[in-house]
């Protein structure tokens, strides 16, 4: 990767795994933290500098529980008290969810928009497990 910072994809059409990469070198797919081999599709990522803020919610199309974040939450379940999210509104920045904690696991890229169910960024499940700001400055080793 010779500049900028991208979203790679496992499957064609922006599906299957997602792993966020940076200006770097990436001999092997375990460098990206990677499941296999394989990207498929990727998407560069524009830079931004401005807020961050997004709400989840325990159920599909916005129902049940919800927290409005704009920090890092490294652990979701000591926070929220649950494991799933099925629908988020992310109103400014750009965010990474992450199947477990610790930023741990399958990676979930979301931008600004309204994403109904968990299907919607690309999971099969609801759990998720930490989630944190993406900052331009932080896709630079």
């Amino acid at each position: 990767m010779s500049n900028g910072c991208w979203v790679a994809y496992e499957k064609p059409n922006y599906s299957g795994y997602q792993y966020m990469l940076h200006k770097g070198e990436y001999p092997d797919y375990q460098r990206w933290a990677g499941f296999n081999d394989c990207i498929r599709s990727c998407r560069m990522v524009p830079p931004y500098n401005g807020s961050y803020r997004m709400k989840i919610f325990e159920r599909s199309d916005f129902g049940g529980q919800n927290l409005e974040l704009m920090e890092d939450c490294p652990n979701l379940h000591e926070r929220f008290h649950t494991r799933d999210i099925s629908s988020v509104n992310v109103m400014e920045g750009y965010w990474m969810l992450h199947e477990h904690p610790n930023y741990r696991g399958r990676q979930y890229f979301l931008l600004p928009g309204e994403y109904r169910r968990h299907s919607e960024w690309g999971s099969t499940s609801p759990t998720i497990g930490s989630l944190r700001r993406l900052f331009f400055s932080s896709f630079n080793p």
